[in-house]
């Protein structure tokens, strides 16, 4: 067999039928990335058919030390427990990479490793993908380590809801009853959502700028969103994204529709007391006319409220958002956010449900609320973002991990000192700047 360069056409035949598909591995990706400095490559293993057998899309960037690290996104689209045809095709890898120049191909394979329950326990004789790791390692590929926390390029733990084959209501008897009720709470509030267009980015930007402040990182420019649009979202429809609104007049009407409910039925009730109050217990009429009169107090109350909201931000208040990348088997939650003086609506829980809708209605396989850690303990400072997604039913999955496959080993040592240098002078610029 022989490694090859695709057109994108063939790639795209043989990436989007494989078992491992995902956005990374996509012409579109590569684009997106060739924006920001990379290279991109299509490559394939084909027979004497021309049969892709294995390929990837590979991505390379020159370094200080002028030569080029290359990175394959999710990793490569092969069977990682077919030993000889992992060995074929890196052998050919590092070849081309040789001729391009390259120090070493960073892998992170979208491949599980053990499978995992709702509450990261393994599956006792469920799906187990050590040969794919053992075979890595006996081919010379470094492992960056079984990290539980989110300290590599992209999630080694996820969380994931089982969608096809299921219906709306299997998910939601599936949720914890706290998700449920928010999520009709939020309906009953006038909590809407809808899909931004290229010209609303700004909005998105604002709401992650917002989050970044409050949750201490450092978020993308404006034209980082822009880039990811012009190459996934529109024509492309791979991304999406989604915020949550409160729509303040419709609430006050609903509002003041309860209102004169409760009005209604204490006039009725007195009516009939007043007509017959034998008939009527008067500790009984008594406990549910203040019950009613309760009722109003606080709707008249929380009416004030939102006409105070209102008043200061317009009849439609966006809350939050989601950036979602819809390819393949998934509909995954990239980033999201939500403004922190709105934090009352929780408004996640309805864009998150959304996605989940969205990705039962249209059949996907799954939705992934992606980045979790693997530490489980309540004493984990992100325990809270573990627990918010477990909370609507699922699955941990653990991926197999990072690593590295060095085709230079003088350049490699070079450059892992090199980058070491550079985040320490990074980290420090950072702590100056606060």
């Amino acid at each position: 067999m022989k490694l090859v360069t695709l057109t994108p056409k063939k790639f795209k035949e043989f990436a989007s039928k494989h078992p491992q598909v995902n956005f990374h591995q996509t012409k579109e990706w590569g684009e997106l990335k060739e924006e920001n400095g990379w290279k991109y490559h299509l490559l394939g293993l084909v027979d004497d058919k021309e049969n892709v057998k294995a390929g990837c899309l590979l991505l390379s960037k020159m370094t200080p030390i002028k030569r080029n690290m290359f990175y394959s996104p999710r990793g490569f689209l092969i069977d990682y427990q077919d030993f000889e045809l992992l060995k074929e095709f890196t052998e050919k890898i590092k070849e081309y990479v040789k001729r391009e120049k390259g120090i070493f191909i960073k892998i992170d394979p979208y491949v599980s490793y053990k499978e995992r329950d709702i509450n990261g326990q393994i599956v006792e004789d469920g799906e187990n993908n050590q040969e794919s790791f053992h075979n890595l390692i006996k081919l010379g590929y470094k492992h960056f380590g079984f990290n539980l926390m989110q300290d590599t390029l992209q999630p080694r733990w996820m969380f994931t809801t089982t969608t096809k084959g299921r219906t709306i209501e299997d998910v939601m008897k599936e949720m914890d009853p706290k998700t449920r009720q928010i999520l009709r709470k939020n309906e009953r509030e006038c909590i809407r959502t809808r899909e931004i267009k290229e010209d609303e980015l700004p909005l998105f930007k604002d709401i992650m700028a917002h989050t970044g402040e409050r949750r201490e990182f450092i978020d993308r420019p404006l034209s980082y969103y822009q880039q990811m649009y012009k190459h996934l979202g529109g024509k492309h429809e791979i991304l999406k994204i989604l915020i949550a609104e409160l729509h303040t007049k419709e609430l006050i009407n609903e509002l003041e529709k309860e209102i004169e409910e409760n009005k209604k039925e204490m006039t009725e009730r007195e009516k009939k007391y007043q007509e017959n109050p034998a008939k009527m217990n008067e500790k009984k009429y008594q406990s549910k006319q203040k019950e009613n009169q309760n009722n109003i107090d606080r709707l008249q109350k929380k009416i004030k409220k939102i006409e105070k909201l209102k008043e200061e931000n317009g009849d439609i208040i966006p809350l939050g958002g989601i950036l979602f990348l819809i390819y393949g088997k998934e509909v995954l939650s990239l980033v999201g956010g939500s403004y922190q003086r709105f934090m009352e609506f929780q408004s996640a829980y309805t864009v998150h449900w959304e996605g989940v809708k969205y990705a039962i209605e249209h059949q996907y396989e799954r939705y992934n609320f992606y980045g979790i850690t693997g530490d489980f303990r309540e004493e984990n400072p992100l325990f809270g973002l573990y627990s918010f997604k477990r909370d609507f039913g699922g699955q941990v999955v653990e991926l197999l991990g990072e690593f590295d496959l060095v085709v230079n080993k003088p350049f490699y040592y070079l450059y892992k000192i090199s980058y070491k240098m550079y985040r320490s002078l990074k980290n420090l610029k950072n702590h100056i700047r606060k």
